[in-house]
Formats: structure tokens, C-alpha cells, sequence
């Protein structure tokens, strides 16, 4: 483990944190492979008055100095990929192919921050009256983030990168078992790129550093991503401060596999949307919605796919799944197999683990009342549910909870299309399974899976992170009656 970081949090610069170690660990093996420090409450009030007059004058420098900042963390990233890459794979427990993948979309997502910087900010406005009128965006001071351990390095600089693009300063509060991948090796590329002291503070910890920084009065703007338990608990105790408050939470998404399907695509389709990560993604397919006259077919192809994946150590070569996060995820989602199971639904692959390795699961036979069709798994699960008609599976997807992701596969895709408007979802993907981001889309979910701004893009970030602000300006001072 870099010594830098060595029990260490960060503001401005890596000082040891005031709480106890955490220990940071590979994730296959079990073995210890670093510390870092933690926050304590103190750290947090610390961090905040600090932010709080470093934010004044990043507001107050041009744009192109936060672009510059950005640029740079984005060609260091690209360019030393062991920056991050290693740390997703130990700590995060990410297959190869995953680690890359997230390690690409912090590049784009710099990127995209840095052309946030610089995108318009404002529209003048028409007037009844002589005067200029306009509506500009402005920052909303320090933007408190609270990140989660699933792909923990994206989920925070999707946060941390365009608040700063737009002049905020940020208080990171990174999952304890991800502290590096998602909050102190980032903090050292921002530092890395110049990013001027006191602007960003990593601060990791538990429950009560991030009930700390809701309930803290110097945090105009929340971000969360995590479960939709812990945003509900947020979101009461945030409400009567005024806060600004955005939620991504979680998903029990539906792929929609209409008769016409290419199984075969489909099967893989569903592998992919089901097993990537373990499952342990906001947007996994949790429910495979298949015609009653494809569903076996379906079933038999879904569970050689899972039977086929390599799961191991990320580290010790190509594998397609990792280790789950920690032993409780892995004895939660092992209770959903084994609860739907005695419920009367079959068991198609998997169903079995090796420490926290857990093999690629097919439940067939699954009902929409089945503990694995009515909840958030998070793990590598592949519920399959049969539907007679295309009245009944739109009925199945809107009848959840959640409103994240649906995938719809079709050999007609205007079908497909004509479909989507009907489902209760924030995001739609005709011909793809359900895990899809690009660091310019406006990515949010409605009903349990978020409120507030979305993620990505100019517009949707400015509306996250920004406040809009309405300017009036006349050549005299305006004349009244009084």
C-alpha cells in the first residue's frame, strides 16, 4: 500500500485520521494489504471550515483554471492506470475486465466535468420591463458525498468531479471497505493535478460521519448513492434543514424478453446484465421476464452461460466474477436463493459459494411473489418469471418498487420502442440488458431507486450541483408611485 496514505484521511493533504484504522483488505483472500485512517466528527467540522473558505476563492478563479485541474487528473489517469486498476481488483474484488471498465469511465468523467466547466451556464431571459434578464447557475457551496463499495471509484468522481468542475468545494465520505478505490486514490490524483488545498477532503468512516454530514448546517447540497434503506434515512433527516438532496438507490431491474427475441443474443444479453460484478450493481438485472413459449429455451441457455463463467481471485488471472464485498452480502444473497427455493421455484446453475465466491445463479420457475422477485439481491442471481402477454410483463415491471432500468429485447425494435413509454423506469435500453452509463447521459431512476438531480452531462450537472440564480439588471435605478 502506498505509505502516503499509510492510516491517513484527507484534507489538503493525507493526515492521519483521528479514528481508529481501517483495515484494508483483498477482498479473495482475505488478507490485510494496507490501512487508512478515519474521520472522526471533529474531522468532519475540521474539513467543513476549511472547504467552506476554499470554495470562495475556486468560485472566484476563472473556469479554465478548474479545467485545467481536471485535464490533468484525466491524462494522469489514463496514463498510470496502476493508479486505480490494482485497487478495484483487491479491494473491490473486480474481474479484470470490470476494474477496466470503471477505470475508464473516471477518465471520461473528468473529462466531461472539465466541459462542464466551461459549457454555458446561464439563458437570458425575455422581459416585459426595460432591463437584461437572465438566469445563471451558481455554485451551491460544499457538496457532501457519500459513496458506496460496489464501483466505488466512479461513484464518487461522478459526484466529486463536476461539483468541482462548478466551483464547489466536496467532503467525500467513501465506503470503509473501498477507502482507497473510492476516496483516497482519488484524492491523490486530484492532488496530483494540482487541485488547490482545502477543496477536497476524503473522509472515511462509518454511519456516523455521514449522519454527520447530513445533519451538518455548512452542507447545502447532499449527494448519496447507496440503498434505498439508507436514502429514505437520509432524506427525513435532511428535510427539515432545506437541504439539497440527491439520491441513487438501488433497482430490482427487469429484462423483457419479448417472443420475437434472438435467444441466443438474449441469453447472453442476460448473463452479461445479471453476473457482471457479482451482481453487485444499482442497475443488475434482477428479473429475467420471459414469453411463456420461450421460457425454457430461455432458461437452458441463461444457466450454461452461468454454468461456463470462471469465477476466482480478479488478481490471479481472467476470471468473470470476483468475491462478493463481504461475508453478510454473501449470507444475504445465499438467504434469497435458498428462501426462493423452498418457496417452489427450480434451481437451473449455482446456488453454491466458496467462501466469497459465489457461483452464477438461475433460479426458473419464479414467481412475482418469490423473495428473489420482490427485492434487491445484489449478487449474482438470474430470477426467470414467465408472462402470458405483453399487458401482464408491463404490469410486472411497474408493479416494483424500484423505477431504475428495464432492458426490452425485440427483433422489431420501433415494438420495443412504442413499449418503453409505458414502463415506470428513469432509464430504457432497447436490445441491451440493463447496466449501461456514459459519463454524458442523465443518469437517474424514479419511485425507490432516486430523487433529486441526475448524474452526467452539462445540463443534468449544473442542475445537481448548482443553484439557479435570476439576475435583473436595468441602466437606472426603476422608478415607483411611492
Amino acid at each position: 500500500m502506498n505509505p502516503t496514505w499509510t492510516d491517513s484521511i484527507y484534507q489538503g493533504g493525507f493526515v492521519p485520521g483521528s479514528g481508529p484504522r481501517i483495515e484494508v483488505t483483498d477482498k479473495a483472500t482475505g488478507t490485510v494489504i494496507g490501512t487508512a485512517g478515519s474521520a472522526t466528527t471533529a474531522d468532519v467540522d475540521r474539513a467543513l471550515a476549511t472547504a467552506t473558505e476554499a470554495q470562495r476563492a475556486w468560485a472566484a478563479a476563472p473556469y479554465d483554471e478548474r479545467v485545467a485541474v481536471l485535464l490533468r487528473a484525466a491524462a494522469l489517469a489514463e496514463a498510470e492506470p496502476e493508479r486505480l486498476v490494482p485497487w478495484l481488483q483487491r479491494e473491490a474484488g473486480s474481474a479484470p475486465g470490470k476494474a477496466g471498465f470503471e477505470h475508464g469511465l473516471v477518465v471520461a468523467e473528468l473529462r466531461e466535468a472539465a466541459a462542464t466547466a466551461s459549457a454555458p451556464y446561464g439563458r437570458l431571459l425575455r422581459s416585459t420591463k426595460p432591463r437584461m434578464s437572465f438566469a445563471r447557475y451558481i455554485p451551491v457551496g460544499v457538496v457532501g458525498v457519500i459513496s458506496p463499495f460496489n464501483f466505488p471509484a466512479i461513484l464518487s468522481m461522478r459526484s466529486v468531479a463536476p461539483a468541482l468542475a462548478l466551483g464547489n468545494a466536496v467532503v467525500l465520505k467513501p465506503d470503509p471497505r473501498t477507502a482507497v478505490s473510492g476516496g483516497l486514490a482519488l484524492a491523490e490524483l486530484l492532488h496530483d493535478a494540482g487541485l488547490p488545498e482545502g477543496l477536497l477532503h476524503v473522509l472515511p468512516g462509518g454511519a456516523e460521519i455521514g449522519q454527520h454530514l447530513v445533519a451538518h448546517p455548512e452542507i447545502p447540497c447532499l449527494s448519496f448513492t447507496g440503498s434505498t434503506g439508507a436514502g429514505r434515512a437520509i432524506a427525513a433527516a435532511a428535510a427539515p434543514l432545506f437541504k439539497k438532496v440527491h439520491l441513487e438507490l438501488g433497482g430490482n431491474n427487469a429484462l423483457l424478453v419479448l417472443p420475437d427475441a434472438d435467444l441466443d443474443r438474449a441469453a447472453s444479453a442476460g448473463a452479461w446484465g445479471s453476473f457482471l460484478h457479482q451482481g453487485q450493481i444499482c442497475m443488475t438485472t434482477g428479473r429475467h421476464l420471459v414469453h411463456r413459449s420461450r421460457a425454457e429455451e430461455y432458461t437452458d441457455l441463461l444457466a450454461a452461460k452461468a454454468d461456463a463463467l470462471p469465477v476466482g481471485d480478479p488478481s490471479g488471472g481472467e476470471v468473470a466474477l470476483g468475491p462478493l464485498i463481504d461475508a453478510g452480502q454473501r449470507d444475504k444473497v445465499h438467504g434469497f436463493v435458498t428462501s426462493t427455493l423452498e418457496a417452489g421455484a427450480r434451481l437451473a446453475a449455482g446456488g453454491s459459494y466458496d467462501q466469497l465466491f459465489y457461483r452464477p445463479t438461475v433460479l426458473a420457475d419464479v414467481r412475482p411473489d418469490h423473495p428473489a422477485a420482490r427485492e434487491e439481491i445484489f449478487g449474482p442471481v438470474a430470477p426467470v418469471i414467465v408472462y402470458d402477454d405483453v399487458e401482464e410483463a408491463v404490469a410486472l415491471v411497474n408493479a416494483d418498487p424500484y423505477g431504475l432500468s428495464v432492458g426490452v429485447l425485440s427483433a422489431n425494435p420501433m415494438v420495443a420502442y412504442d413499449l418503453s413509454a409505458r414502463l415506470e423506469v428513469g432509464m430504457v435500453h432497447i436490445n441491451d440488458q440493463t447496466v449501461d452509463d456514459e459519463s454524458v447521459i442523465p443518469f437517474g431512476g424514479i419511485k425507490a431507486s432516486g430523487s433529486g438531480g441526475h448524474f452526467g452531462g452539462a445540463e443534468a450537472n449544473l442542475e445537481t450541483f448548482g443553484h439557479l440564480q435570476w439576475v435583473t439588471m436595468q441602466t437606472e435605478i426603476a422608478q415607483y408611485p411611492f
